[in-house]
């Protein structure tokens, strides 16, 4: 079973998320200017210019990285996943489409603005995923913290400065074997050192190559 194919309410809510956050990268392009400086983190203050504009943008993960994501979850047969930044949902329904091929299991995904996390939660809703899935609010750093159980799969689709840190509070939960992937590996390399260190420090004990997708995609494997 593939659901991302056999499932057609799926497939065209997916292809109208990802159409909508394409939309978006030519705004985005024009506010972020030459730097990535202005990137979301999800701690700026309410109401501040940053704040406000982030506020409706999907900044989903590309289609073709999310089905390769799909793909991985599936030949690991993977039953319980965490996913580091949920906005609108869109890789939390190809996490949850994995999942439900598999033959159930859970992803935990973390979001830190609460309406972005109803945003995701009713796009589950609509395709019959939802109960696969819990969506965690809040500063990621505090509720990773309580988060108990072994994890297949770790995707990181987050600020990336913090990315690392994530690591570091997830790596207790990977089981040898487990997976981890994150987005723009390359062309947000300089925020991304932190990760990096960490995924390169043998002590870790992590193998890390650099899938040749646009911007980039780190996908490691626990050893």
């Amino acid at each position: 079973m593939n659901s991302l194919t056999d499932n057609p309410n799926l497939t065209q809510l997916l292809d109208e998320l990802h159409a909508a956050s394409d939309a978006q990268l030519g705004p985005i392009g024009e506010f972020l200017g030459d730097g990535d400086d202005r990137r979301p983190t999800g701690f700026e203050p309410d109401g501040s210019p940053d704040r406000t504009f982030w506020h409706d943008k999907l900044v989903a993960i590309d289609a073709d990285k999310a089905r390769f994501v799909y793909q991985i979850a599936r030949s690991i047969d993977a039953h319980h996943i965490l996913e580091a930044g949920t906005s609108h949902g869109v890789s939390t329904l190809y996490l949850a489409a994995a999942i439900h091929d598999n033959g159930g299991g859970d992803v935990t995904t973390f979001e830190h603005e609460a309406h972005k996390a109803d945003i995701a939660r009713a796009h589950l809703e609509q395709v019959d995923l939802d109960r696969y899935v819990s969506i965690e609010v809040g500063d990621i750093r505090t509720t990773l913290a309580d988060h108990e159980g072994s994890v297949d799969l770790l995707l990181l689709d987050i600020w990336a400065p913090i990315a690392g840190e994530v690591l570091g509070l997830a790596h207790r939960h990977l089981r040898p074997g487990a997976v981890v992937i994150a987005d723009n590996i390359d062309s947000r390399a300089s925020l991304y050192r932190d990760l990096v260190e960490r995924l390169d420090d043998p002590e870790f004990g992590y193998g890390r190559v650099t899938v040749p997708f646009d911007g980039g995609l780190a996908f490691a494997v626990k050893h």
